[in-house]
């Protein structure tokens, strides 16, 4: 089977009314990136930043998969889909998505504050972390998030299953947010890649087709272009 690897971000959940950060209106135009995406604001304000993540988790958990998130498990029958996800919910796990890694953490698990391989699932039906919640090693409970200036775990095996893409498909992503962007970068030279975006983004690659339209119209126009890529590759050969 083919290893289709997908590159999600925002815009995939957006179709599910998950809010993005970086359109108008967006959470960053209502929230400082230093007050709730980094471990200074944790520690100035813990409340405030536990309360923005609560919220979060709650809009998540009443998230339903849109189109997008249904058609890339539907790919799944034919390819071997390999997502990896910008996103912290958890909508590509509720559609059906056998692998999936979340390079910016999850929304619905908490960490220890000093020491980020000690993670913890959050009960669905309490999902709140609060701030006397505390680890197991004395410190307190925090958001399972990558926030900025903090490493990003995951990023080294993303980069290897980018190498052994043979097609990589980005959706949702402006592709302005590293190191997560730079993953475009591992595709082997002559590697098709498939941008499903309303808006344009800017790729500096050859081979890259341009499908400008939201995340659950462009995935089922993409299902019909690796076809037809793969064929024309088989009849080359």
């Amino acid at each position: 089977m083919k290893n289709i690897v997908v590159l999600t971000g925002a815009g995939m959940s957006a179709e599910s009314g998950i809010a993005t950060f970086r359109d108008s209106g967006g959470l960053w135009a209502q929230h400082r990136v230093e007050d709730v995406a980094t471990p200074e604001g944790f520690q100035r304000n813990p409340q405030l930043v536990l309360d923005f993540y609560n919220k979060r988790r709650r809009e998540s958990l009443l998230a339903k998969p849109n189109n997008g998130h249904i058609g890339l498990v539907e790919m799944q029958h034919e390819y071997n889909v390999q997502i990896i996800t910008q996103n912290v919910d958890n909508l590509h796990e509720k559609a059906g998505s056998s692998t999936v890694i979340h390079l910016h953490g999850e929304l619905m698990k908490a960490r220890s504050s000093i020491n980020p391989d000690k993670v913890y699932p959050l009960d669905p039906l309490n999902p709140d972390i609060n701030v006397d919640d505390k680890c197991e090693d004395g410190s307190p409970l925090r958001p399972y998030i990558v926030w900025f200036g903090e490493a990003v775990p995951l990023m080294a095996e993303a980069e290897e299953i980018v190498r052994r893409a043979d097609a990589l498909v980005v959706i949702g992503t402006s592709l302005n947010v590293y190191p997560a962007a730079g993953l475009i970068n591992y595709v082997y030279a002559g590697t098709p890649i498939y941008v499903i975006d309303p808006n344009e983004v800017s790729v500096s690659r050859g081979k890259v087709h341009f499908i400008r339209k939201g995340a659950s119209e462009g995935v089922a126009e993409l299902k019909g272009l690796l076809k037809e890529q793969f064929e024309h590759n088989k009849n080359k050969q």
